[in-house]
Parts: C-alpha cells; structure tokens; sequence
C-alpha cells in the first residue's frame, strides 16, 4: 500500500490493463514523490478546487488529494481509466469529481462555477499548448484560474518563459507574458515518466496578471504572426502587410529592429496603434 492507503500506482496500471497510448498523447507518472512535488508547486491547496486534465491512472491526482486539495474535477477521455480513478474517488469521498470527455470540448469557465480554481495537470502532450493559448485567452479577465501547474516538454516551457533576446523567444512568449507571470518551477527526466518519452519534461507556474497591458487579443495575435513569422527580417518588412513602416511610426518602434527584440509592451503597443 502507498501512503495514502492505495495500491502503487504500477499495481493499478497492471490491473486496469492501462498501457499508455501515444495517440492520446499519454505519459504517466508513478513516483509519487514526483507528483507531490508537482502538487506543492501549485500553493497552499487546502480548500482549493483544482482542475486536472488528463489524469490517466491517478497518479498527480492522489498527490493533490493528499496535500489536501477540497476538491479535484479531472477530466479524462480514456475510458480505460475511470474504474481506477473511481476507486481514488472513493478513498476520497466527496472530494474528486471525474468527467469523462475531451479537455478541448470542455467549458472551463462553466466548469469553474463562479470559484476561483488552480489548474494543476500532467498535460497530454498533444493538446498542451492550445489549452495553454485557450486559458490564456479566456475574454473575462482576471480569469477563472488563480494559477496554472502544468507540465510541458522542456522546448514548450522555454517557449512560455522566454525573454526579448532568447532564442525561444516567439508569439507564446508574448501571449503568456502580456496575460501572466510565469517561470519553471523544475525539470522533470524522462525516466520518471511510463513509456519515457524522448525528451526532459518541465513544469511551469503562470499567475495571472492582475492588469495586462491593454490591447486587443485579435489585434495582437496578427501583429505577432507576421512578425515572428519573417523573424529574421526588420519589421518595416514583415510587419508590411498590417501597414509597415506607417503602423511602426504610430507605435513609435524603429523599423529596422527584429522581432525577437520586442518587448511585451512593444508588442502591445503595435497592437493598440492598429
């Protein structure tokens, strides 16, 4: 038995017949001493209502329950892993709602039901990214998460944290910089991992940002397409199709600088002058 009174996480997967399948995306996680450093990543969880997607055999979700989570919402669209899931909810009674379907298909918000939630999850490495963009672009804002623990192959996570300079610096760089705070909380190895997949794993922290800089979502995602887009270009180049050097001249940015130059508020600010 683990310590929190359930069998080890490779029993259940033996038992449940829960090889993980490479077209959902699926790498689990069994050391437990990993998901609970997962779960302390995310803050102080007492009375919390966390919103885990894609849980597989329950792993980082007995770790949330044990460091005391009110309630966890996991969302799993492997039928093969209810039944294990419904024994931790059981262990836990009250305290883990399960909903079978697609984490892209979800409202969270609804989901959410007015409360102020942590999103916590071991993201199924193909959808990661579009739910990341989605949770950040939620129009309501401040959003309906108070912070977002999320794992990400390394290459991603560089890409959520990168400064103007870096060389991962791009348009999910400027999108979750204008609408959080984030960094890596720390690496994950691929031996951690069951299949271990070919590259180190990350999790990264994101809190809301109480005010972005203002500009209009649309407005910024065009400017930053076209300009990282052509990055090896000036910008009186790439950005020639929204208005080029005259849209620069309103910004009031030199036109012969890069993309990859640009701060947030830069960028922010070539959105507002379109």
């Amino acid at each position: 038995m683990s310590a929190d009174g359930l069998p080890p996480l490779r029993e259940v997967i033996q038992r449940y017949g829960l090889a993980a399948k490479k077209a959902l995306g699926q790498n689990f996680l069994l050391d437990l001493n990993l998901t609970g450093k997962i779960a302390r990543a995310a803050g102080p969880l007492e009375g919390t209502t966390v919103i885990e997607v894609g849980p597989g055999p329950g792993g980082l979700t007995r770790a949330l329950l044990m460091h005391g989570a009110g309630k966890v919402v996991a969302i799993e669209r492997d039928e093969r892993c209810l039944e294990a899931l419904a024994e931790i909810a059981e262990r836990y009674p009250g305290r883990l709602e399960v909903i079978p379907g697609d984490a892209l298909k979800t409202d969270f918000v609804a989901l959410a039901a007015g409360k102020k939630v942590k999103i916590v999850a071991n993201l199924p490495y193909n959808i990661g990214t579009e739910l990341l963009v989605r949770w950040l672009t939620t129009p309501e804002w401040p959003p309906f998460w108070v912070s977002m623990t999320l794992m990400f192959q390394r290459e991603v996570a560089e890409r959520i944290v990168a400064v103007p300079g870096s060389p991962a610096y791009g348009r999910l760089g400027v999108l979750s910089g204008w609408r959080a705070q984030a960094r890596i909380a720390f690496d994950v190895p691929p031996q951690a991992f069951t299949p271990p997949p070919k590259v180190t794993s990350s999790v990264v922290h994101l809190v809301p940002r109480a005010e972005p800089l203002p500009a209009e979502l649309k407005a910024l995602e065009r400017v930053t397409e076209a300009a990282f887009g052509q990055r090896r270009k000036m910008l009186r180049q790439s950005l020639k199709p929204l208005g080029g050097e005259a849209l620069l001249d309103r910004a009031g940015i030199d036109g012969t600088r890069r993309a990859e130059t640009l701060a947030v508020e830069e960028f922010a600010r070539l959105a507002r002058a379109m």
